[in-house]
């Protein structure tokens, strides 16, 4: 995205801003995103096959709102794994296990690069939609300009209940996705930032530390 600025970028973008976990769409409307664990289906008994994708129908049949499943893929950061490796390497005493992990170091970093090995992140995006009125009468103008404060704090009342019935709906997905066997966790304001600051700058991913998986503590259900 050379030659296009700061001011210019968030032009593009639908976003208003990321508080407390909930990201504020330019139209009103709130976003919660949610990361989710793959499932090696393949390697499950038909058994087992058949008791995910039940779990999946029943999981799509409760929803009375609508979601966005993203599935992004990338090439896979290995930088960290091969900088423990090191770590690990320059405490190692015995002079064999020193020579292995350099060894070993040396054996993944030329995989990864020959290989081109990408990574998969899923996410499901949760919406929430105010139904206001897009017309503002007379006195409702003149009360704005009248008491800014009042109007403030009312609008963070309307955030503050709109969050909790977002956050209702998340706990719903969580809920209804606990059966499939996969693991499920929020994004919070920090990691949404980081997610869609890789989302535009994808030539920069290896440079910006996004948290994995385990990193966020994705509990099962």
């Amino acid at each position: 995205m050379a030659g296009i600025g700061v001011a210019s970028m968030q032009e593009q973008l639908n976003v208003s801003e990321i508080k407390d976990g909930v990201v504020v769409v330019k139209d009103g409307s709130l976003r919660s995103v949610l990361a989710v664990s793959s499932i090696n289906f393949d390697l499950k008994s038909s058994t087992e096959q058949e008791a995910i994708i039940f779990a999946y129908q029943r999981f799509l049949n409760s929803l009375d709102f609508p979601i966005q499943i993203v599935i992004s893929t990338r090439k896979f950061d290995i930088k960290p794994y091969l900088e423990m490796l090191e770590r690990k390497k320059d405490t190692e005493r015995n002079t064999l296990l020193r020579n292995q992990i350099d060894d070993y170091v040396h054996f993944v970093s030329e995989l990864v690069n020959v290989s081109n090995i990408m990574s998969k992140l899923f996410y499901i995006v949760i919406p929430f939609y105010a139904i206001e009125s897009k017309k503002e009468g007379f006195f409702s103008k003149m009360l704005a300009k009248l008491t800014p404060r009042k109007v403030v704090y009312q609008e963070r009342e309307k955030f503050e209940t709109y969050k909790n019935q977002l956050f209702q709906r998340v706990e719903e997905v969580k809920e209804s996705l606990s059966g499939s066997g996969v693991r499920v966790v929020s994004l919070n304001t920090q990691e949404l930032i980081e997610m869609y600051y890789n989302c535009y700058n994808p030539s920069e991913f290896e440079h910006v530390a996004v948290p994995t998986l385990e990193d966020l503590n994705l509990e099962r259900g």
